[in-house]
């Protein structure tokens, strides 16, 4: 039977297509399923902010009544403001195994794309950084993450048949968290502390968080600003994300550096308890049950961490900073009894936040891929 390509033209669809990237993988045991709740909003044009400079179209692909296949377009204006290039980026891919309905899906986009006047299209990548981006190459053995995804092995072989090739790749590590900080970084911690004059903040509460998001966000925007695609979060996105993601941060896992002299944000730190395992158990769903996992998982002591950022402001990188950071997370970690953390995606041209794990026990276990096509 052959395929149909669909547009996504309601809420209902919608729910369809979010539904059949968790169903493709039901019985996969490395895969995490993403909570269609979040995932609704991140593609509502009337929630996301992010559509403020993005625009982006949603296709389902039929073969009679079943889909086997969903891909969105994204167009991110601000990023190719930034970045002086035509781009579209595809995200939210799943596809079976077949190459008819894998032609249809990428065809569908590509027609868009030029339509809008783009010139390349790569991906996956989301609307921004904050989004899941890179197709896993490497590591289909390994257990997913929250903010990553997962894919089959098929899906890299299906996207170079096409024409793509690899535009940027990021690793990923599994560090082993030591007994004790390491001599040399509680050596580093001391000596930074005085000649930069810097304070470290270890909040014990939320609601000590609150007073830094603003800062948290612009040194993020700082930080980021010369990462591959990188668009600056706006006010809206700002303030969207810290609703979104502040209620749900532990705050033994975060940590903020700050100059005394007046009190400027420098760096963050932010960790969180590894909520795989909770998120296969909800299926992508927080009612009925699937919120008591995830509050047990934020809340117990987890023997997996994963690092979800680390920023610092562009003028202090490169001095020895980030040992603040593994001084006060470490012990915080060894008293939860946290065996490794999740580095989460690196880029392969990063080498200043690769090298900062030199002193730890570690596995490169994961790789994953932006790929792209002239259009």
């Amino acid at each position: 039977m052959a395929v149909e390509i669909r547009t996504v033209q309601s809420k209902e669809d919608l729910k369809k297509f979010l539904e059949f990237g968790n169903e493709l993988y039901r019985h996969n045991p490395y895969h995490v399923p993403s909570l269609i709740k979040d995932d609704m909003d991140t593609l509502s044009p009337d929630i996301n902010p992010a559509f403020e400079f993005c625009e982006a179209i949603y296709f389902l692909a039929w073969r009679g009544k079943q889909i086997v296949g969903r891909i969105a377009g994204i167009i991110n204006h601000r990023a190719n403001e930034a970045w002086n290039n035509l781009n579209a980026r595809f995200g939210f891919v799943d596809f079976i195994n077949d190459n008819e309905v894998v032609d249809a899906l990428f065809n569908a986009v590509e027609e868009w794309a030029r339509s809008k006047g783009m010139e390349m299209l790569h991906g996956p990548l989301g609307f921004t950084d904050m989004d899941k981006e890179g197709m896993l190459v490497e590591g289909f053995d390994q257990l997913g993450t929250m903010i990553t995804l997962y894919n089959y092995a098929y899906y890299p072989k299906q996207l170079e048949r096409i024409g793509f090739v690899k535009d940027i790749d990021w690793k990923e590590y599994k560090i082993f968290i030591p007994d004790e900080v390491p001599e040399k970084h509680k050596r580093i911690s001391e000596i930074i502390k005085k000649k930069y004059g810097l304070r470290v903040i270890h909040p014990r509460s939320t609601k000590e968080i609150k007073p830094y998001i603003q800062e948290f966000f612009e040194t993020i925007n700082s930080c980021y600003s010369n990462l591959y695609g990188y668009s600056e979060l706006s006010p809206l996105q700002i303030a969207y994300y810290a609703k979104t993601y502040v209620p749900l941060l532990r705050p033994d896992f975060v940590v903020l550096v700050e100059r005394e002299e007046d009190n400027r944000l420098i760096g963050v730190s932010v960790a969180l308890p590894s909520l795989s395992k909770a998120l296969k158990k909800s299926n992508g769903k927080l009612a009925p049950f699937g919120w008591m996992h995830l509050l047990s998982a934020l809340k117990g002591n987890p023997k997996v961490v994963d690092l979800l950022l680390v920023a610092v402001l562009p003028e202090y990188q490169n001095r020895g900073v980030n040992a603040l950071f593994f001084d006060a997370l470490i012990p915080a970690f060894k008293k939860c009894g946290v065996e490794y953390a999740e580095s989460n995606p690196e880029l392969e041209t990063n080498m200043a936040v690769q090298m900062q794990w030199d002193y730890f026990e570690r596995v490169h276990h994961k790789l994953r891929r932006c790929f792209i096509k002239k259009l």
